[in-house]
């Protein structure tokens, strides 16, 4: 068995889970703020309102209408609700720990500086080696979606990006080798 000493077992938790920061010169772990765009911020405060007034009540009906089907060890509606009722219970909280951490760090609605890629602009850029364009969105680790071209502040791409200009050529490393993409526009997505 192996023995730590608090401080090496709060950098072991920070490295092997990466969600909290060790604060310097204290002995207790910091929570990793969640970072999302007004946009993000709305779609789970909703989706969180849904679970908690709509869903909820839905599956507490289904619920009691098996129960009073009788036999519960056999009864596979129920079953199927109770296990309804723990996914939504799963994502509630999983909704409130995203929540309970939130910065959002949108675009001010005053004159934002266009000239230079940053979180919550979308950017067009070219992949050099292919000629093709593509656009993506910069948005926190939580929202991003590449299927939906939301890409993370964090992701080497999202990383690459953030603060270039029109025009500037950006690199980044792939298993595949290196990428080199060119930065066609900057602007605030719709």
């Amino acid at each position: 068995m192996l023995v730590y000493n608090e401080q090496e077992y709060i950098r072991f938790r920070c490295y092997y889970y990466k969600k909290y920061e060790v604060v310097k010169g204290s002995n207790h772990m910091e929570t990793k703020k969640n970072l999302l765009t007004r946009e993000g911020l709305k779609k789970y405060e909703d989706e969180l309102h849904e679970l908690k007034v709509v869903k909820r009540k839905e599956v507490a009906q289904k619920i009691k209408e098996a129960r009073e089907q009788g036999d519960l060890s056999e009864n596979a509606e129920y079953d199927a609700a109770k296990d309804e009722q723990r996914d939504i219970e799963a994502r509630i909280e999983e909704l409130e720990k995203i929540l309970k951490n939130v910065e959002v760090g949108d675009l001010d609605e005053d004159g934002h500086d266009l000239d230079r890629v940053s979180f919550g602009l979308a950017v067009k850029v070219k992949d050099n080696e292919f000629d093709d364009e593509m656009e993506f969105k910069i948005v926190g680790a939580t929202e991003a979606n590449s299927l939906k071209g939301k890409i993370s502040n964090e992701s080497p791409l999202g990383k690459a990006l953030l603060g270039a200009q029109r025009g500037d050529v950006v690199t980044v490393e792939a298993p595949a080798g290196v990428i080199e993409y060119t930065i066609l526009d900057i602007y605030k997505p719709e």
